[in-house]
């Protein structure tokens, strides 16, 4: 049972130390939208998401005002489109996601995930149109984002998906040149997505959910490292009850947001998300808990192990606080979000080599990471493939989402603005990655996916 003091006295606590809810999203079945006419179904998913989420902004202002806590994004995902549009006849799907885009901007959400495919062992028709229309449907879009699933531990990895999506990235990033390749911002490729993921870009309504859900993401960087400050020089073990604590604090906030949301809206609370999602703010910064504990700067030997306690800390301290933990639950490490981040990468001491081995013990993977707008797919491919092994084979979800921004080399940055803050244009390797990636077929499942 939550009490409610226990959560103001949490609030006054944090409310120096950028406490927030990251995002509370609504996710929503479109499974009852498939229609074999393209316009019909794009009618009932626009009536749809109207009739579910047309009080979500409204619902989640009045518990800010209640309770004095931020909710920085208000969000909505959808049952997977590449699922949806397949009863239609149309061979292209960006009217879908124009439909998407003017749903969100009409009940006032900053973005609505779902323009998804789920590919780990193979493309339907609808899959490979969905694909093939991502780039042109970002680029026309402000709020619709996109994700594809490439591989899981039980079905191994499909490479002619990897290699198609460093291609989809490519295309995407070059459409929206004249905005730093924005669009590749809002596309993440995964091994084992999530079904209730609340955050973007990966955000979508997965068909093990039911009608309509309220998930939660939290966040809380500043106030883990605001704690760690009060046991500088003392054990690990102490630093882990510290963190525990304090994520603890963190999600019953959580948890007293998605309750009140579920029951002023008349639908079920989902789950809560025990990530500490950075900001480009000062104090805001999951480097910077990083290097409270000692290390000099975010990148130096020694960072990896840092994360894996800060991650493994996070999720015990929160499983206490939530009868229902899920989406992807511990610490992000976007580049462009995350100010220690991103002064690590401007003084040469965080490299994609290192991110990547970061991400073995992290939330997701390699995320917001901006590379030279020549970078060739292949390239873009090959990061994925990496980072989808990773997730492969410890059974953890691991992601993408780069940006190859036209025009850009290393030595320069991109700047969004934000959430998504800049980005330092990063260093790949000189070598190539062609011939690997030309292979295709599919990497099959490790001997530990057999566990029955």
């Amino acid at each position: 049972m939550i009490n409610t003091y226990e959560i103001m006295e949490t609030i006054r606590m944090l409310e120096a130390e950028k406490l927030d809810i990251r995002t509370i999203t609504m996710g929503i079945s479109l499974s009852d939208c498939a229609d074999s006419d393209g316009k019909a179904a794009r009618e009932k998913i626009y009536r749809k998401i109207i009739s579910y989420a047309g009080n979500l902004v409204k619902v989640a202002e009045e518990i800010e005002l209640k309770y004095d806590i931020p909710i920085i994004n208000k969000r909505i995902s959808v049952t997977p489109i590449s699922l949806v549009a397949a009863a239609s006849k149309d061979s292209n799907y960006v009217e879908f996601a124009k439909i998407m885009d003017q749903a969100a901007q009409e009940v006032g959400v900053d973005f609505i995930g779902g323009f998804s495919a789920l590919v780990h062992k193979g493309m339907t028709k609808s899959d490979q149109i969905l694909i093939n229309s991502i780039p042109e449907a970002l680029a026309s879009t402000e709020r619709v984002c996109s994700s594809v699933n490439i591989g899981t531990t039980r079905a191994g990895l499909n490479m002619d998906a990897v290699k198609q999506m460093g291609e989809i990235v490519k295309e995407a990033a070059e459409l929206t040149a004249d905005q730093g390749g924005v669009a590749a911002s809002k596309l993440v490729v995964f091994a084992n997505a999530p079904e209730d993921n609340p955050f973007m870009a990966g955000a979508f309504h997965g068909v093990g959910e039911g009608e309509c859900m309220i998930n939660v993401g939290i966040s809380g960087p500043g106030a883990v490292k605001a704690a760690l400050t009060k046991v500088k020089g003392e054990a690990f073990d102490v630093v882990a009850e510290t963190i525990k604590k304090t994520a603890f604090k963190i999600t019953r906030m959580g948890q007293l947001v998605a309750k009140e949301a579920s029951e002023m809206l008349g639908v079920k609370a989902g789950i809560v998300d025990l990530s500490l999602a950075p900001t480009p703010a000062v104090g805001d910064s999951v480097a910077r808990i990083l290097e409270e504990m000692g290390i000099e700067v975010c990148g130096a030997h020694g960072t990896t192990a840092a994360l894996a306690l800060l991650n493994d800390a996070v999720k015990k301290g929160g499983v206490m606080a939530s009868s229902h933990v899920g989406g992807l639950s511990g610490a992000f490490i976007p580049v462009s979000e995350d100010a220690g981040m991103i002064e690590a990468v401007e003084k040469r001491a965080l490299s994609i080599e290192k991110l990547e081995a970061m991400t073995a013990v992290c939330s997701v993977g390699l995320d917001m990471i901006a590379v030279p707008g020549s970078t060739a797919p292949t390239t873009i491919s090959a990061i994925i493939a990496d980072e989808a092994a990773i997730g492969m084979v410890n059974s953890k979800t691991t992601a993408v989402r780069i940006i190859p921004v036209p025009g850009k080399d290393v030595g320069d940055e991109v700047v969004y603005g934000g959430l998504f803050g800049r980005a330092p244009i990063m260093k790949l390797s000189d070598y190539s990655s062609n011939e690997f990636i030309a292979r295709g077929g599919r990497i099959p499942a490790p001997l530990q996916s057999l566990k029955n």
